[in-house]
């Protein structure tokens, strides 16, 4: 195994048990003693835990996850089997070994504060190009193949799941799972795109030399001129596409209209960026 493969298998281990200690701590230290359920495989063991408490939340949770690791193999490949199997074993392990609750009375600020911790694991987990098996794999694939953002797949599921939660429980209940469900699914998105979500900029500009130069030189940002004309005028003129970093966005603000205050600029959000030097996505 070569070094660089052996450094990113060893940190794929460690986001997959730290993800899952935090994932558990979230789980036993506020939904089960607060009575919250989760989305996912995690919530239908919790919902079976509660109508028969003999069976343990871990045993069950592992027991269902066998057909998704089938499942996951085929589809995604060995790699994100193995990492799977280990991240679902670490989960498992973790619930039945972390034993802490959390102090928190208010029960809108223990849904919120359980989404935000079970968010940070989940995030965690699914940056190390693995899961914790359940809906993990269904949103990595969705992921990969799609483009359709972790937290808005885990989000769906959940909702989907949570209208047949409420025919059992009270909608106080659901209401407050509900809550913890999108926090978690926030949070999800921010440990996984980050705060520098990308931005792809379109410049319009006569003085399109003299920009692109500007972002060349000064940014070190690469840029693609796009052949165009103006719809009025009929004059050829090369459009600037480039993206940047949100905390760049500023800067290319003041790059292009110190160049050219007549210019004309689109900012798009970006869904996912991948490169050497501009990308922010993880892959699997």
């Amino acid at each position: 195994m070569k070094k660089n493969d052996c450094r990113s298998t060893i940190k794929s281990f460690a986001l997959l048990l730290l993800g899952s200690c935090i994932c558990a701590l979230a789980v036993n230290g506020i939904l089960v003693p607060k009575q919250f359920l989760s989305g996912g495989l995690t919530g239908v063991t919790l919902f079976i835990n509660r109508m028969v408490p003999s069976l343990p939340v871990s045993g069950l949770y592992f027991a269902f996850n066998i057909p998704l690791f089938i499942f996951g193999c085929r589809l995604l490949g060995g790699h994100f089997f193995m990492l799977s199997f280990a991240g679902t074993a670490f989960y498992t392990l973790a619930i039945g070994l972390i034993d802490f609750r959390i102090a928190v009375n208010d029960m809108m600020l223990s849904a919120i504060l359980a989404g935000l911790i079970n968010g940070v694991g989940s995030g965690m987990i699914l940056r190390s190009r693995g899961s914790a098996g359940g809906t993990d794999i269904l949103s990595v694939l969705l992921a990969s193949r799609f483009g359709i953002k972790l937290g808005t797949t885990l989000l769906t599921f959940n909702v989907i799941v949570l209208t047949f939660v409420v025919v059992f429980f009270s909608i106080d209940e659901a209401l407050f799972t509900l809550v913890f469900m999108f926090v978690s699914s926030r949070m999800v998105d921010l440990v996984i795109y980050g705060l520098s979500q990308r931005k792809a900029v379109t410049i319009v500009s006569e003085r399109w030399q003299e920009i692109n130069g500007a972002i060349l030189d000064e940014m070190q940002r690469g840029t693609t001129l796009i052949a165009a004309s103006g719809g009025f005028s009929q004059q050829p003129v090369n459009m600037i596409y480039t993206v940047v970093s949100r905390r760049e966005l500023h800067q290319l603000k003041e790059v292009v209209l110190r160049e050219d205050p007549g210019a004309f600029l689109v900012v798009n959000e970006t869904s996912e960026v991948i490169g050497n030097r501009i990308g922010n996505q993880p892959q699997w």
